[in-house]
């Protein structure tokens, strides 16, 4: 009986000793995800200078507490409404891949939070949008849109450096414009339409004049030529036409179904029954 209360009392210390142990490892160390990076808040003297990276990481129980940071490429969709240098409304969406310069987690938690990218990209996006978009024409934003996104890129990452953020790609994926332009264009394009129907309808009339012209020069020709062939040759050539004719007449009836062809004896019809 000694014997098993003894081994019974060794097991309850080996199991306190092991929860113990969980306990204080669960306490003292924490774990970064890959694409993390974490920063250390001491109770006592504030926030640690060391970034700590993927992998198993001690701190302080109760003392001191993780702070995690997401530090892989992100994208973000930012809405605004802007003018036109000729005041036509425009709405544009812009997509923004973005990440933090990691070696300025401490001086972005310090001076913005962990949710900096809420804080700042919008702001600065349509700083930047309002500023460019003002520059050019509802047109020139179609006919331009290149060298557009090049401009709000350029100055958009320029400004979000100043707060150590990263955009690795920046483009703008929709672009519309007020309802009145959009009529505008609407017709604008009706009369493009319309004026190239007008120019075609010309270039028709003046290739049909043109036509007239080349078929009267030629029936004039012909019939010069035919009279100077009448005065050389007589009623020959007139008798020769006169066949041509006849053999194209002829050429059609003999095509066509409803002909019936009569010998030239007229008494044929006499010999016809009459009862």
């Amino acid at each position: 009986m000694n014997f098993l209360e003894s081994g019974l009392n060794s097991l309850g210390r080996i199991g306190l000793a092991v929860a113990g142990v969980s306990f204080f490892m669960g306490q003292c160390l924490f774990v970064v995800d890959g694409g993390q990076r974490a920063l250390i808040f001491d109770r006592y003297s504030g926030l640690k200078p060391k970034i700590h990276t993927e992998g198993v990481n001690f701190k302080v129980p109760i003392l001191q507490y993780p702070i995690l940071f997401e530090v892989r490429t992100t994208p973000k969709v930012i809405n605004a409404k802007t003018g036109t240098k000729d005041l036509q409304i425009v709405t544009l969406d812009l997509r923004i891949l973005y990440h933090p310069e990691v070696e300025y987690l401490n001086t972005l938690y310090l001076n913005l939070g962990r949710d900096y990218d809420d804080r700042i990209l919008p702001s600065i996006a349509n700083e930047v949008l309002k500023s460019v978009i003002a520059q050019y024409n509802a047109e020139q934003l179609l006919t331009h849109r290149e060298h557009v996104s090049r401009e709000i890129r350029e100055r958009l990452t320029q400004r979000a450096s100043e707060f150590h953020i990263i955009l690795e790609d920046i483009a703008l994926t929709h672009l519309v414009f007020g309802k009145e332009f959009t009529t505008a264009c609407e017709q604008k394009q009706v009369a493009q339409q319309e004026a190239e129907r007008a120019k075609y309808s010309v270039q028709q009339m003046e290739q049909e004049a043109l036509a007239a012209i080349i078929k009267a020069e030629g029936e004039a020709e012909a019939g010069k030529l035919l009279r100077e062939a009448y005065e050389k040759y007589g009623t020959t050539i007139l008798e020769m036409r006169s066949l041509e004719a006849s053999k194209k007449i002829a050429a059609q009836l003999a095509n066509s179904p409803g002909v019936m062809y009569i010998p030239g004896n007229n008494s044929t019809l006499l010999n016809l029954p009459l009862n």
